[in-house]
């Protein structure tokens, strides 16, 4: 069988179900989720490998109005990733409103030229006879090669996605190796499960001013992994409550962002961490690309 291949882009605004989706597509956890906008800050790579085809769908961080030069940075990365792909999935909510993030989406994916599939998610919350007004409003707007409702939570819908996407798939040689699930670094991986963890074990902003630092990942010789691990917030008060009451809340964030590690990498893992305080770092270039977001990733 000759081998074929298909790069797709999901893009939506923050909060759509972008990271789920892209989980349920590859049946493995890629990207990080979580109940706040803005989860996801890099673009991440999650590859299927079905019978002859390799989908690599590329997961976007939520298009939003920045306020901070990183929010610039995740803004610039869904720009470039709606261009030079196979196809597009455009993810909304089943609201019969096209709001500006998605109408200057619609735009930016026009000028792609590339086919896009409008998917329709959080199904799960809504009658049946509320999609067809959702349905109605972004056709007015596009002419997608397909519309999809699906509720990613619980993998409605998505055979009839994976279906979809198939069919974009070229003849070619596979870009990636076919036990390869992402393309990010393991250190990187480790990185975005503790910020995981500190966006669902933390309230309101201090989450989103946090970053993550790999500054240790070396494996023993009976294989387990050690992992030193620094996490930067923008404020003194921001610390104390990350590191919590006799230092309660950091050993929560620690432990659970422990055992997704040990199931990621498939091995024990012995995890430290340190918080440290960067203030503003979100607004400097230089402190943006030491923690991992830069274009060149």
């Amino acid at each position: 069988m000759k081998e074929k291949t298909a790069m797709i882009t999901i893009a939506g605004r923050p909060n759509v179900g972008k990271s789920t989706l892209t989980n349920a597509l590859v049946g493995e956890k890629i990207a990080i989720v979580s109940h706040k906008p803005q989860t996801t800050r890099n673009r991440i790579c999650a590859i299927l490998n079905r019978n002859d085809t390799q989908l690599i769908f590329i997961d976007t961080p939520g298009f939003h109005r920045p306020r901070t030069k990183l929010g610039d940075y995740m803004v610039n990365i869904v720009k470039e990733s709606v261009s030079d792909v196979d196809a597009i999935i455009l993810m909304v909510e089943p609201i019969a409103n096209v709001g500006p993030q998605e109408e200057e989406l619609i735009e930016r994916i026009k000028e792609s030229g590339a086919p896009c599939i409008l998917v329709i998610n959080k199904i799960d919350t809504v009658e049946k006879e509320a999609l067809l007004p959702v349905i109605a409003a972004y056709s007015e707007k596009m002419d997608f090669d397909a519309v999809i409702p699906m509720s990613a939570k619980w993998h409605d819908g998505l055979n009839e996605l994976l279906k979809q996407c198939e069919s974009y798939a070229m003849p070619g040689p596979n870009l990636f190796p076919e036990d390869m699930v992402t393309d990010m670094p393991e250190k990187q991986v480790m990185a975005e499960i503790i910020r995981e963890k500190l966006l669902w074990n933390l309230e309101r902003e201090i989450p989103h001013g946090t970053a993550v630092e790999i500054t240790k990942f070396s494996e023993r010789d009976d294989g387990i992994i050690d992992i030193d691990a620094t996490i930067y917030c923008e404020k003194q008060s921001h610390k104390g409550i990350i590191i919590g009451k006799q230092g309660a809340m950091l050993k929560k964030i620690s432990s659970d962002a422990r055992k997704d590690c040990e199931r990621f990498m498939g091995t024990k893992v012995y995890l430290q961490t340190w918080v440290r305080v960067k203030e503003n770092w979100r607004d400097s270039d230089f402190l943006i690309s030491n923690f991992g977001y830069s274009q060149d990733n």
